[in-house]
């Protein structure tokens, strides 16, 4: 079985090109592409060279995981069940993760087309939704972990470092539980897109110092970018039994020594990847609109021009955030 694939060659080479799939078992749901929404941090560390894995950085002397299909999201249309497989249906629109292919590095992705991909990792759709708006689901869901995972009453004063998507999501979510969000970041027209109700403040522009003053009552920090030195600012205006949620790619500078987060009684909380139950809970925040993805695209490219979406990424030649690759539609 064929198929067609955004597959990163080497280093910073990116190509769309016709890649094997197996054939689909008797556990398996094939899905036609509508659209499938880019990782910018956790794809770019692996077309990068950062890391060889989920969560393994490179180390001198590993051997680089090429060729890989890149990304983990999409949505589509089934085209096929597996006599196994129980609440799916030709015609469905569903919301995917990896799905498999052979002849790469690693026998998963997920920018394919058709996607071969196992049920458990198959998402129904609400009847008549806008199916780009669960695009980038599984990286939704990464936000709504950071926001979901520590303490919080309402009123608490909250932080997210990063307004970049996870940032986005995880202070949608942090607001939604009754947090006072506050989001630290360096782009003016990401920050603009932050609902009305979540505080902004741009730090090329304005001294932490200035921000945090004499304040003690942070409650929580979500780190979404890899900003320890960032959080150590922070760390002084946290007060007694607060959270740190660290979420951002660290390569190998994520050394936390747990001695430091001791005298605030500060509990560290290292969510990644994604589980059915945060899927589920993520679907419906998109369904029930306090979620919001749509307005974070800011570039949609179809699927065969990829290397110019990564050459974007890449260079950094205008602003962006969400990106998403549009396929052929069944």
């Amino acid at each position: 079985m064929r198929g067609e694939a955004v597959v990163f060659t080497d280093v910073r080479q990116v190509q769309f090109m016709e890649v094997e799939l197996p054939e689909p078992g008797p556990e398996d749901v094939v899905i036609d592409l509508e659209y499938s929404w880019i990782s910018n941090g956790t794809e770019s560390s692996f077309l990068y060279g950062e890391r060889i894995s989920g969560e393994q950085v490179t180390r001198p002397g590993d051997v680089l995981p090429f060729p890989q299909v890149a990304g983990y999201q999409k949505v589509g249309i089934v085209r096929s069940v597996g006599e196994k497989v129980k609440g799916l249906a030709i015609g469905d629109r569903v919301f995917a993760s990896i799905s498999k292919v052979n002849g790469m590095k690693f026998d998963s992705g997920g920018h394919i087309n058709p996607s071969v991909t196992d049920a458990s990792q198959v998402w129904k759709l609400p009847d008549g939704c806008d199916p780009l708006a669960y695009s980038g689901m599984v990286l939704t869901q990464v936000g709504y972990n950071c926001g979901i995972r520590p303490a919080v009453e309402p009123g608490d004063v909250a932080v997210v470092i990063g307004d970049g998507m996870v940032g986005q999501w995880a202070a949608q979510t942090l607001a939604h539980r009754g947090a006072d969000v506050s989001v630290l970041g360096r782009h003016d027209d990401r920050l603009a897109l932050l609902p009305s109700h979540i505080r902004s403040y741009n730090l090329k522009r304005h001294s932490l110092s200035d921000w945090t003053g004499d304040r003690g009552d942070i409650a929580v920090v979500v780190d979404s970018v890899g900003a320890m030195g960032t959080f150590r600012e922070l760390k002084p205006a946290m007060r007694l039994n607060s959270h740190l949620v660290s979420a951002g790619f660290l390569g190998a500078e994520g050394m936390v020594d747990i001695q430091e987060l001791r005298p605030q009684e500060i509990t560290l909380h290292s969510p990644s990847g994604w589980t059915t139950a945060r899927m589920d809970a993520t679907l419906v925040g998109i369904r029930d609109g306090w979620l919001s993805t749509t307005p974070l695209i800011s570039h949609r490219f179809p699927a065969e021009k990829a290397a110019e979406a990564w050459q974007l990424i890449m260079d950094k030649t205008e602003p962006f955030l969400g990106i998403v690759l549009e396929w052929s539609k069944s």
